[in-house]
């Protein structure tokens, strides 16, 4: 179907909402809004959808969960990838920014040459897949052994985001050092000796961080490729990161670093898990606040992809915002953030990634999915 018309369904526009606004696609592009004539074009009727953008996820790791779904238990790479690329196209996520931790110290799929050899598989799988799965590298700074992996993956071009994070106890997501020590407990099951082994590492390779992180961010903007922050927990972080030009601030822990960011005109980045439950997972700000305090501009999937659609949906009923402006956290946002400004938009010109979402059960499910123009999840019967 390379012509097709979509009629009858509630549009999600940029800044508003219309109803029965058909929306023609052609060669993979939204063609145009209202057409007078559709010519030959497929009719597709969505009567009692939702038609909005496909949704855009910054920061993703449900793929390291596809690799290893239980400790030690790895499944084939290409595998992986291509569960993980149905259950976004499932979740009405239409391109996908599959972030891998680059952290040698740490177990499983966290360590440098998986995370290297997955985010290739990324990449290879991309020529089978139903929608568009990019690689977000995550730089643990501390890391010292992770600077020439990371550069060569830049200079393959198979990179397309790389954020900087920070695990070191006392700072960011870990303010608290017991807190840092209870997470590696639960995580990794190691004794005493070693986590104060561990520990006693990343305090150490603190030294020299910003010179990696330097190196890397020369790279990045040499091949275009956008940066992110994680964790930042003040001021002077931010304007760090903002010198290492960062157009993304991955969970601010506090409203005063998120307000930080948004000055210096660094896109705020929270969890949809956030919304969903009513707390971050670390005890850090909640999504919800910063929503209302108009410090948030996008959302992430982060560990659960499938709560981007319904966090969204939900916004507008505890956050008191228009449902574009809802939808804009999943959609526009996160897409001008990262540099893609081909997408995320029910616009003429814009690519055809797009999602009929539907109610079941007081619940929105992505029904249909389109992603570059191809219909690629088709949940129920339409009227052609």
């Amino acid at each position: 179907m390379s012509r097709q018309i979509l009629t009858n369904a509630t549009v999600v526009l940029a800044d508003e909402v219309r109803q029965k606004l058909a929306v023609l696609v052609e060669d993979g592009k939204i063609a145009a809004l209202d057409p007078e004539h559709a010519g030959d074009a497929v009719v597709i009727d969505l009567q009692d959808h939702t038609l909005m953008p496909g949704m855009i996820d910054l920061h993703c790791d449900s793929l390291e969960k596809e690799v290893e779904p239980r400790p030690g238990v790895h499944f084939p790479f290409d595998f992986a990838c291509a569960q993980a690329d149905k259950r976004n196209a499932s979740a009405g996520i239409t391109t996908v920014f599959h972030a891998l931790s680059f952290a040698n110290r740490e177990l499983g799929v966290r360590n440098n040459a998986t995370a290297a050899a997955l985010g290739r598989s990324i990449h290879a799988w991309q020529a089978h897949a139903l929608v568009d799965n990019k690689f977000h590298a995550r730089f643990e700074v501390t890391d010292i052994t992770a600077l020439p992996v990371l550069s060569a993956l830049m200079e393959e071009g198979v990179i397309d985001l790389i954020s900087f994070m920070d695990h070191s106890p006392g700072q960011g997501q870990f303010r608290d050092v017991e807190s840092f020590r209870t997470y590696l407990s639960n995580v990794y099951k190691a004794d005493d000796a070693t986590l104060d082994e561990i520990m006693k590492q990343k305090v150490g390779a603190a030294e020299g961080a910003l010179e990696r992180m330097q190196q890397l961010a020369a790279l990045a903007h040499a091949h275009g490729v956008a940066i992110a922050s994680h964790d930042d927990d003040s001021a002077t972080k931010v304007e760090v990161m903002r010198d290492l030009a960062a157009t993304i601030s991955e969970f601010p822990i506090n409203l005063e670093t998120a307000q930080a960011a948004r000055s210096h005109g660094t896109a705020t980045l929270f969890g949809a898990p956030n919304i969903l439950r009513g707390k971050s997972q670390s005890g850090n700000m909640r999504a919800l606040d910063a929503v209302l305090a108009g410090v948030a501009d996008c959302l992430c999937g982060d560990y659960s992809p499938a709560s981007l659609l319904p966090a969204a949906f939900k916004l507008p009923e505890i956050a008191d915002i228009s449902l574009a402006n809802a939808v804009a956290l999943v959609t526009r946002n996160p897409a001008r953030a990262a540099g893609l400004y081909d997408r995320g938009v029910i616009a003429v010109g814009k690519r055809a990634d797009l999602v009929a979402v539907r109610h079941l059960g007081g619940l929105p499910h992505a029904d249909l999915v389109w992603s570059r123009g191809k219909l690629v999840l088709g949940a129920s019967r339409v009227h052609h």
